[in-house]
Parts: C-alpha cells; sequence; structure tokens
C-alpha cells in the first residue's frame, strides 16, 4: 500500500524554530566572494602543539578505539576539577559531579533535558545566545526573554518578575555571547540566590571565562555559598585551546541530577569522543597562561574595533564590553537588521550577525566578532563595516 501525499512530514515544532543564523550568514557569503566575515565566534589559533602531540600518539593505542566512562576520560577528569578549584572555586565535593560532553551546547541541552519537561519555562536574559532557545524550543519547553538593561547588564528585578509555577531555570552567559559584557558579581550573586529561594536552577554557561580585559573579572556563580545544590555550570574548550573542531565542553552538575543526566549522555552521546579527550586533557594541563598569551593580540584587535565603532556615533552605539571578543552594536534606524547584513555583504564584502537571532527585535542590531582574524584583516573588516553602514544610513 502506498502512502498518500504528505504523509511524510517533519515536526511542526522544529518549523518554529529560527534557523541557523551563522549558517545563513555564511551561505551569503560564499555567494559574495572576498567578503570579510565579523560573524562566527572562534578564535585565530589552534590547540597547543604538545597537545596535538599527544593525541597523535593516542590514536595508535587500541583503547582510543573503544567506548570508554560515560562521564569523561579519568586524566581529563583531574585536570577538570583541579581547573575548578584553582580558577572557579567550585569543589565537586561539596555536591557536585562533573561531566565531559561533545561540546558546550551539548552540556547546555543535557541540562535543559534533565530539570525540564514539555510546557515548562527557562529565562534567557536578552540579548542571548542563539542556540540556547533554539534548544529550549525544541524539547518543547518556552524559551522568556527577559531585558537587561541599556549596559546589557543583568536585570535581576526583571528576571524575578518574569519567574512563574512553570519556570525552571534562568540562563546567563558571561563573559556574555553577544554583547561581550562581563556580568558583576553582585548581580550573578543575587540571581544565584534568587534561584535557590525559588526553587529554580541557575544555569551558568562561562564559555569564555578567560577572555576578560582591563580590571574586568569573571565570576562564577558554582563558587557562592549553598550554589552547589541548585547551580549548573557548563565550560567549553573551543574558544580557551583553540579546539572548536574537537568538540569537547564538560559541565558541573547537582548531585541531584546524577541520574538523569547519565541517561542523557548515554542515550545521546554514550561517551565522549576518546582522542579529543586525550588532546583536551594536555592542553588543559598548560592551564589559562595558553590562553592568555593570545590576550594580547585580541586586545589589539579589539582596540582597532572599538575605536573605528565610535567613530559612527551618533548614528550608532556601542556599549561597554570587557569580555569574550564581540560587541552588540545599536544602530539609529528603523530598517530591518537581516536586510541590512545583505546588503553589508552584498555591497560591501563584510559580514555581520544580526541582532534579531539573539532576541533583540526592537530596533537594529549587530554583533560583530572579531576573535578569527589578524588584525590586518580584522582593520580592514571594521572599515567596511564602517564605510557600509555610513552609506546605508544616510542613504535611506
Amino acid at each position: 500500500m502506498t502512502a498518500p501525499p504528505g504523509a511524510l512530514r517533519r515536526s511542526p515544532r522544529m518549523d518554529a524554530i529560527q534557523a541557523p543564523i551563522v549558517a545563513l550568514v555564511g551561505d551569503l557569503i560564499r555567494q559574495t566572494p572576498g567578503t570579510i566575515s565579523l560573524g562566527q565566534g572562534v578564535v585565530h589559533y589552534g590547540p597547543p602543539p604538545a597537545a596535538v602531540a599527544a593525541a597523535a600518539g593516542a590514536a595508535g593505542q587500541a583503547a582510543t578505539h573503544q567506548y570508554q566512562d560515560a562521564s569523561g576520560h579519568p586524566a581529563l577528569l583531574h585536570e577538570i576539577d583541579g581547573k575548578l578549584r584553582r580558577d572557579n572555586g567550585i569543589d565537586v565535593r561539596r555536591g557536585s559531579r562533573i561531566m565531559v560532553t561533545a561540546g558546550g551546547n551539548m552540556a547546555f541541552t543535557h541540562a535543559v533535558l534533565a530539570v525540564t519537561e514539555p510546557g515548562d519555562e527557562v529565562i534567557l536574559p536578552a540579548p542571548f545566545y542563539f542556540n540556547h532557545e533554539m534548544a529550549v524550543q525544541m524539547f518543547g519547553c518556552r524559551a522568556v526573554p527577559v531585558p537587561t538593561d541599556a549596559d546589557y547588564q543583568l536585570d535581576v528585578s526583571a528576571v524575578r518578575a518574569a519567574i512563574t509555577g512553570r519556570t525552571r531555570a534562568v540562563v546567563t552567559v558571561s563573559p556574555n555571547n553577544p554583547t561581550g559584557v562581563v556580568f558583576s558579581e553582585r548581580a550573578l550573586g543575587e540571581l544565584n540566590s534568587l534561584c535557590r529561594e525559588r526553587g529554580i536552577y541557575h544555569i551558568s554557561d562561562e564559555a569564555y571565562e578567560y577572555f576578560t580585559y582591563g580590571r574586568a573579572r569573571h565570576v562564577s556563580p558554582g563558587s557562592f555559598d549553598d550554589a552547589e545544590q541548585h547551580t549548573i555550570s557548563l565550560y567549553s574548550l573551543s574558544k580557551t585551546y583553540g579546539m572548536a573542531g574537537w568538540r569537547i565542553g564538560y559541565m558541573v552538575y547537582p548531585e541531584r541530577l546524577a541520574s538523569a543526566m547519565v541517561k542523557i549522555q548515554d542515550t545521546i552521546l554514550i561517551c565522549p569522543p576518546v582522542l579529543s579527550q586525550v588532546l583536551a586533557a594536555a592542553a588543559m594541563a598548560h592551564g589559562p597562561s595558553y590562553c592568555r598569551q593570545h590576550l594580547e593580540t585580541l586586545v589589539e584587535v579589539r582596540d582597532v574595533v572599538f575605536g573605528a565603532l565610535q567613530s559612527l556615533e551618533p548614528l550608532c552605539s556601542v556599549p561597554p564590553a570587557d569580555g569574550a571578543f564581540y560587541c552588540c552594536l545599536r544602530v539609529n534606524t528603523a530598517a530591518d537588521a537581516m536586510r541590512v547584513t545583505e546588503r553589508l555583504i552584498r555591497d560591501h564584502k563584510v559580514a555581520v550577525i544580526p541582532g534579531t537571532a539573539f532576541g533583540l527585535t526592537d530596533g537594529c542590531y549587530f554583533r560583530v566578532a572579531y576573535g578569527a582574524l589578524e588584525k590586518a584583516t580584522v582593520a580592514e573588516g571594521i572599515g567596511r563595516l564602517v564605510t557600509g553602514l555610513r552609506a546605508i544610513l544616510t542613504s535611506g
């Protein structure tokens, strides 16, 4: 018997989820050769050479090709445990566990699956990381955007007002993607206490923990008093050690979620990629100094970016951004951000990411990423962006 036309369909739930914006912009870039991308958030360097050598050596070992512990390779777990105590003030012996995942995004999906049911709500301070919203919606939950202040800093009172009986978690990203803002210790502490009082989880994404500038200081909410029972901390090696393609991240989660996390890990991943974990353990043995040696170059690039963008005032404004390698440009126009993005690529050969992908729907915003390119290329790209925006905004 032949199935009737239309019997095979995709999930309607997926139709409501935004398409991956980096891929969409990437398609436009490929259609316009010579475009400089200030879009994707990656770094310009790779892993430590000694770590690559360690992975090459492990490739010939029989154990590398077998399933291993679901939570992570012992050598990597050892490095993570020490790093958490040294750099984050988190001691997992106080009631937490570590799980290695295939990147920070997988750690986030694990967390959402473990603490929600369909119909539950997850609060995302806006602008938010677009993959977080996508994951929440994929699991049949509702992403609740909550505004930040004029400088993109946390507004704890707005979060408090948004909590309902279906709220299961609040998500923070600090240093922030897409704004580059570093949330203050005071605001993170107030939010963490609010989550404890209301019986909801605080999911803290700290992928850019080592990327801070000037006096800015990264703070891990998991280090606060009594935080281990309701705080889930997410980390990634993609940026810190230039390992984006190796797909390794990890999470620290409350002991009470262990059964759920093991089920999720076994179903989705079985175990993290063994070869990637070998490289990760060797990379982490270098400590944060490996990342920080590249920050000097990023500081120079950052100065070029902010100096050029500030020349656009009052047509545009850029709130302070003391972390990661992003800034969120606010443009004084009623024009559609995606249409402006298309014009920038087509007419000026420079690409940025429209703010609509990050929940910034009231106005025209763009995320500018400067971590992936060398200083001269960034300077050229920012020059094109400034010229393009000035031409677009003054021509109407």
